[in-house]
C-alpha cells in the first residue's frame, strides 16, 4: 500500500525523472559511504561497494517499475470507465424502451383521430396517416357537446382540487404539529380507508347523498371525490410538515407573529412541493373519473368528460373518429400541469415520504 500510494503521488513524468535521478545520487553516496565505513572497519571494501550500489539498483528498478504499475493502474480506470458507459448505457437503454412503450399508445390514439371516418384499424404503421384530415376535431366542438363537458370537468376539478388543498394544507399541519386526543387513531383510520378502492365506498357513499338530496349535482360529486382524495393528502402533507423545523415557527412568533402567521408566511411557503403533489393527485382523481361520475351525474347537462367521450359508444357501434380526436384533447391540461409543475414534483414525492 505504501509503494503503491508513493507511485500514484509521484507518477508525473517530470518528477519521475527527478526520482531517477535523486535515486542514482542516493546510490553513489551509499557507495561512497560503505566505502568508508569498510576501511575504518578495516573490512572488504569490495563487498561493502557492491553493498551500497545494490541498494541503490533495487530503488532504480522500483522506479523502472513504475511505468507498468501505472499502465496496469490505467487499464483498471479505462475498465472502471467501460463498466460505468455501460451502466449509463443500460439505463438509457430501457428509459428508452418504456418512453416508446408509454406513448405508442398515444401515436395509435392520435392516428386514430386524423382518419376519416371511424377506421380503428390499418395496416399502415404512419403516425400520420397519407388521408389525415381534421374533420373529426371539428366534429366535435360542431356536432357534440364536448365544449360543455370540459367546462363541467373544469368546475367540478378545479374546486375539488382547491379543496383538497386547502383541507389537507390545514388538516395535515394539525396532525404534524398538535398532540389531542385521537390523534393516532384519526391517521389510522385515514390509512386505512386507501386500503379499499372507491367503489367499495359508492353504495354507502350513494345511500348518503340520496338522503341529502344531493344527486345529479355538481356538490355531491364534488363530495364524492374530495373524499376519496383527501386521506392520501393528508398524510402527504403531514409528512412533509414533519420534515419542517419547528424551530422556524418560533423564531417567528418571538418575532410577533401570531399562530396562523407563522403557518401562512413561514410554514406553507416552505410546503410548497407537498402542495403541487396534493393539487396533482386531487386534479388527477376528478379530471378522469367514470364510475362514480356515472352512478351520481344521470342529467345529460351535468356530464363530465369521461361521461360524455362514453356515449360516443354503443351497441351497434362506436365513433372513433370522436373518441380519438376527444382522447386527445382530454390529456392537454394534464400535459400542461405537469410541464408547469414539473419541477416540484420529485421534491415533493420523496420528502413527502420521510416522516410519517
Amino acid at each position: 500500500m505504501i509503494l503503491q500510494d508513493t507511485i500514484l503521488l509521484f507518477r508525473d513524468s517530470i518528477v519521475m525523472n527527478n526520482i531517477v535521478l535523486l535515486i542514482l545520487i542516493q546510490s553513489l553516496i551509499s557507495a561512497g559511504f560503505c566505502y568508508y565505513i569498510a576501511g575504518l572497519k578495516n573490512r572488504s571494501k569490495l563487498n561493502w561497494l557492491l553493498l551500497g550500489f545494490s541498494f541503490g539498483l533495487v530503488s532504480l528498478l522500483t522506479i523502472l517499475g513504475i511505468p507498468k504499475l501505472e499502465n496496469h493502474r490505467k487499464s483498471e480506470i479505462s475498465e472502471r470507465k467501460t463498466r460505468k458507459n455501460v451502466r449509463i448505457f443500460s439505463s438509457y437503454a430501457v428509459l428508452v424502451l418504456f418512453c416508446i412503450i408509454s406513448i405508442y399508445p398515444v401515436s395509435q390514439v392520435l392516428t386514430v383521430s386524423l382518419r376519416p371516418a371511424d377506421r380503428l384499424l390499418s395496416t399502415s404503421l404512419e403516425i400520420i396517416p397519407d388521408n389525415a384530415t381534421l374533420s373529426n376535431y371539428s366534429a366535435l366542438f360542431i356536432k357534440t357537446d364536448f365544449l360543455h363537458w370540459m367546462w363541467n370537468s373544469l368546475l367540478i376539478t378545479a374546486t375539488v382540487t382547491l379543496t383538497g388543498v386547502i383541507l389537507a394544507a390545514t388538516a395535515g399541519y394539525g396532525f404534524s404539529r398538535y398532540k389531542f386526543i385521537g390523534k393516532k387513531a384519526a391517521m389510522q383510520s385515514m390509512l386505512v380507508t386507501q386500503m379499499f378502492p372507491a367503489t367499495m365506498l359508492l353504495l354507502p357513499m350513494y345511500i348518503m347523498l340520496v338522503n341529502l338530496g344531493l344527486i345529479n349535482s355538481y356538490l355531491g360529486i364534488m363530495i364524492m371525490y374530495s373524499a376519496t382524495a383527501l386521506p392520501f393528502c393528508v398524510w402527504q402533507m403531514k409528512g412533509f410538515y414533519d420534515t419542517i423545523p419547528s424551530s422556524l415557527e418560533e423564531a417567528g412568533r418571538i418575532d410577533g407573529c401570531s399562530q396562523f402567521q407563522t403557518f401562512y408566511i413561514i410554514v406553507l411557503p416552505l410546503a410548497a412541493p407537498a402542495l403541487v403533489i396534493t393539487a396533482l393527485f386531487s386534479f388527477m382523481s376528478s379530471w378522469t373519473e367514470y364510475v362514480v361520475a356515472a352512478q351520481i351525474l344521470q342529467d345529460t347537462n351535468l356530464w363530465t368528460l369521461p361521461i360524455g367521450l362514453k356515449s360516443f359508444e354503443s351497441n351497434m357501434s362506436t365513433e372513433w373518429g370522436l373518441y380519438g380526436a376527444a382522447s386527445m384533447l382530454v390529456t392537454v391540461p394534464v400535459v400542461v400541469l405537469f410541464l408547469v409543475l414539473s419541477k416540484y414534483l420529485v421534491s415533493g414525492l420523496t420528502l413527502g415520504s420521510v416522516k410519517g
